[in-house]
């Protein structure tokens, strides 16, 4: 609800589509540059308090938005200012969250846990939009205040989280301490080729930016086609989501992971091709389905394969990854409708997400080979392996 609000307001204020950028890159800044820190800090202190601290301070942000709407002394430097801090605290709380899931659950019920939460972010991806929008025809401040009430609210539930914490031995922030997630990320090819596919995949495979070129220009539908189309990827991922917290997959989860990501490139070829509302709609909602497989696994599959004590580095790097690949992803896309027009760019995107499943294949058959997602104990000086291979 919230960045629909930011986005308006700005725009409302300005009426620039260049300072809508500007909104999206101080909420990405912080967190490709505070990486390293924020995954030293993961590491070493309690995750609940980090995160409780995180939700907190969202939760005043949100209010001082509010407060400034209401007052009037809201102008667009503040609300990038308070958005910046909003992004640095965001960027603090993701690696967070993510590497305190598996502290929550037993091993053998993270893919479900993974589902579960994925769906719940699918479902405020579809829920937030609209909300947010009907409340914004209140007011602002209205947005703001829910929002301000939602985190807090939200801070006060994790502090009740109850996990038993064992911290590591306090140790000085030293250069390799700080690279340490990155170097563990290259040790393990499985683990790199998991986080690396979908970075390429989702970079090339960006029609999701386009999409109000699409509604516009090629399907020549209104608004509320737009709606639509922006709704069908998530709803297809909650749908499946759903399905994989029930079911999740126990056999050939590389190959698997391998072959929702060339669907994904499969639906999107389809999209860019289709000139039906209806088959565009289906296209986009498979290529949301697939997504969600891909996630699932490659969560579950970082999760296990990583050792607590180095979780939240490599959360925090793999969040980088996943911020870059969004990003840069639409950009991409952007640039390239630019030269050669919307329809062939999404086209290439999706035959490129295609060429990549088939290189990393051959670049990670360790990664297209792991058979189960199991937990075993780390041995001393080595991570644990928690993926069986295929014979």
């Amino acid at each position: 609800m919230q960045i629909v609000a930011v986005g308006w307001q700005v725009y409302q204020m300005t009426g620039s589509a260049f300072d809508l950028g500007i909104v999206g890159l101080v909420q990405f800044l912080p967190a490709l540059f505070l990486a390293l820190v924020v995954g030293h800090v993961a590491d070493r202190y309690d995750r609940r308090t980090i995160a409780r601290i995180c939700l907190f301070i969202e939760g005043v942000a949100a209010a001082a938005l509010a407060i400034g709407s209401v007052q009037g002394w809201l102008t667009k430097d503040a609300i990038l200012i308070i958005v910046f801090i909003i992004g640095a605290t965001r960027a603090f709380e993701s690696p967070t969250m993510q590497a305190l899931v598996p502290g929550l659950v037993p091993p053998r019920l993270l893919p479900r846990a993974v589902a579960w939460a994925a769906s719940a972010t699918q479902t405020a991806v579809i829920i937030g939009p609209a909300l947010g929008g009907f409340i914004y025809a209140i007011g602002a401040s209205a947005v703001y205040a829910i929002s301000s009430a939602l985190l807090l609210l939200a801070s006060v539930l994790v502090s009740r989280i109850r996990i038993e914490t064992v911290l590591p031995k306090r140790e000085p922030a030293t250069l390799t301490s700080l690279f340490a997630g990155i170097a563990f990320i290259r040790s393990r090819p499985a683990v790199l080729g998991a986080i690396s596919l979908d970075l390429f995949a989702v970079l090339l495979g960006g029609a999701t930016a386009l999409l109000p070129i699409f509604a516009h220009d090629i399907l020549a539908t209104g608004p509320l086609g737009l709606g639509l189309l922006r709704s069908a990827p998530a709803l297809g991922a909650l749908s499946v989501g759903l399905y994989l917290t029930r079911r999740p997959l126990t056999k050939r989860v590389g190959r698997s992971m391998f072959i929702a990501v060339a669907i994904f490139g499969v639906a999107t070829v389809v999209f860019a091709l289709s000139r039906s509302m209806t088959i565009s709609l289906i296209a986009l909602a498979v290529l949301g389905a697939s997504d969600m497989i891909s996630v699932v696994v490659r969560s579950s599959f970082v999760q296990l394969e990583t050792p607590d004590a180095m979780r939240g580095r490599v959360s925090a790097v793999n969040s980088v990854f996943i911020g870059t690949s969004n990003q840069l992803g639409e950009f991409e896309s952007g640039i390239t409708a630019a030269w050669v027009g919307p329809v062939p760019a999404v086209l290439f995107g999706g035959i490129g997400t295609l060429v990549v499943v088939a290189l990393w294949i051959r670049l990670f058959p360790e990664l297209f080979k792991v058979d189960r997602l199991t937990s075993s104990p780390a041995m001393p000086g080595k991570p644990a392996t928690v993926a069986e291979a295929v014979p």
